[in-house]
């Protein structure tokens, strides 16, 4: 039923696409949809604007119009849903996907006839020490994930960064996403199980300059706060050219 009531509006000309009001809306009524933000269902939207903080560029605001009565029962049942198919996919993928088998090793470290090779021709090793990397194939239980410090990266920062093994990857454990074009929500159960149960000593998370990054450290952020944890954060920004911009500390 149509009740003239408080209703989030989206203004598509100043929506850049970051998907940080996703993260920041609790009952999951916006998606990032072809790049923009978009209200799902005019039930799931509670009208309080707890998403408008959240966005960076104004394109939020509360408006006063007829819309549908806000619905908690189909709120839960949404989140409880997106919940469940985050479990699944991530159930099938482990199972069905051979590049998802849980694999351990040790780093490629330099050997002695490496080391006596000019630097300009020398062969970088790979930091690398487990499999998978994306964060949606990653079960919170692998044995690679415990009392671990993590390097979370947006997909791009491994491209634009030369020296992401050496200078960020070394000695952490690399779970790498796109904040933009997966599913924000999904992200932030994953990282709530696997603060629960994997005992992370540190986060440091890499992202790139574009906006639409910046919504990764604010979904491991959520992911802390849901699972009752406090971890050290750390967040890298670099450049398009390749170049670490700045790193800053994150409150818990």
């Amino acid at each position: 039923m149509k009740i003239k009531r408080n209703i989030i509006e989206i203004d598509e000309e100043l929506c850049n696409g970051c998907g940080q009001c996703v993260t920041g809306c609790a009952e999951g009524a916006l998606e990032i949809v072809d790049g923009k933000a978009k209200l799902i269902s005019e039930f799931y939207c509670d009208g309080l604007g707890a998403c408008i903080g959240e966005c960076p560029t104004g394109a939020l605001k509360i408006v006063k119009r007829e819309a549908e009565d806000f619905d908690e029962e189909a709120v839960e049942e949404r989140l409880k849903n997106v919940k469940e198919s985050s479990k699944e996919e991530a159930g099938k993928m482990a199972c069905g996907c051979p590049s998802a088998n849980i694999q351990t090793f040790v780093a490629r470290s330099c050997s002695c006839d490496e080391a006596n090779e000019p630097v300009l021709s020398r062969s970088r090793g790979s930091e690398l020490t487990h499999w998978p990397v994306q964060i949606r194939l990653i079960p919170p239980t692998a044995p690679f994930l415990k009392n671990a410090d993590l390097l979370v990266a947006a997909d791009c920062t491994g491209f634009a960064y030369p020296d992401l093994h050496r200078d960020l990857l070394k000695g952490k454990i690399l779970l790498i996403g796109c904040p933009k074009f997966d599913d924000a929500r999904s992200y932030v159960e994953k990282f709530a199980e696997i603060f629960s149960v994997a005992s992370i000593r540190t986060v440091t998370v890499a992202v790139m300059e574009v906006p639409c990054c910046s919504g990764l450290p604010q979904i491991i952020k959520m992911g802390m706060e849901k699972a009752g944890k406090q971890i050290p954060l750390e967040k890298v920004v670099i450049s398009g050219q390749g170049q670490i911009l700045r790193r800053e500390r994150l409150a818990a």
